[in-house]
């Protein structure tokens, strides 16, 4: 069922890509991380009185720092949605994987100390490929149909990946301490409510009189669910080889969001784009497993 929770979850939040990209017609991102956010309060907000989970912490710096690189992650992925194909930006969104990956390496690098003269430092090689494989899959996807206009979605789209890395491992430090999800995702929305909020005061603030407007409802509700089903499928997947299995569902997110690339916005993605996608999904599902045998106890 773990399995089923996690495609569920993937498809919501494809879903959510294609309002953001027909809302993104009338609204900057700005306006649509606040309006998720203030969408998102108020479910969870209900969702946490209903489970009697209170929204009082005792780690307001950790959440705090979770939810300043969470919401520089969604802002960023919603402004390449509205300026590349879907399937592009859910794809340079989805390299958190790969992302993770590199930073596992790097700090293994940077804090090892050699405990002898013929001591090696860990070069994960398995890992360092599978991050190589992931950036030459980005390169397929973009540079041979790459526009001038595109340059700067394409970067912005691939930091919001990074972002949702640093975010993830944040998540999983707060998990560790003991911080119920939904407070955790509850001030996830209210940091974006606040910074979309702050950014509209200085930025055109649109007018909500539009048809375009209607998506902005169904925007806070398929991303609330669709972080609730992902939460959903990590805590019934027990064992580390279920919990693997998620992980690497996860990412029937790019297929969802490159068939409505397809067959909703008639956008063309040539063979390089395609290969560039499976190589990037193949690429995060080694870094995946490699992650997880790497962690397991000698």
């Amino acid at each position: 069922m773990h399995a089923l929770w996690m495609v569920l979850g993937a498809f919501l939040f494809a879903s959510m890509g294609v309002c953001v990209k027909l809302a993104s017609e009338s609204f900057n991102a700005a306006e649509l991380v606040f309006y998720r956010g203030i969408i998102g309060m108020v479910m969870l907000a209900a969702l946490a009185r209903y489970q009697g989970v209170g929204l009082a912490t005792k780690h307001p710096g950790m959440h705090a720092w979770r939810s300043f690189i969470g919401v520089l992650s969604l802002g960023a992925w919603f402004y390449a949605i509205g300026k590349l194909p879907l399937a592009t930006a859910m794809t340079l969104n989805y390299m958190s994987s790969v992302w993770i990956g590199l930073f596992m390496v790097t700090s293994a690098l940077l804090y090892w100390r050699p405990k002898g003269k013929d001591d090696k430092p860990p070069l994960h090689g398995g890992l360092l490929l599978a991050i190589l494989l992931g950036f030459v899959g980005v390169i397929m996807m973009l540079q041979p149909s790459f526009q001038a206009d595109q340059s700067v979605p394409a970067v912005v789209g691939l930091l919001s990946g990074m972002f949702a890395a640093l975010a993830f491992m944040q998540v999983v430090v707060l998990a560790r301490i003991g911080e119920p999800e939904t407070r955790v995702v509850f001030y996830f929305a209210t940091a974006g409510t606040i910074a979309g909020g702050i950014v509209m005061c200085f930025t055109d603030v649109h007018s909500l009189n539009t048809a375009q407007a209607w998506w902005l409802l169904p925007i806070g509700v398929l991303a609330a669910l669709g972080q609730l089903c992902m939460t959903k499928a990590y805590s019934t997947a027990a064992g580390p080889r279920n919990t693997l299995v998620v992980a690497s569902l996860q990412y029937s997110g790019i297929v969802f969001g490159a068939i409505y690339s397809v067959l909703l916005f008639a956008e063309d993605l040539s063979i390089w784009s395609w290969m560039g996608m499976a190589l990037i999904i193949f690429s995060g599902l080694a870094a995946t497993f490699l992650r997880a045998r790497s962690s397991k106890p000698a």
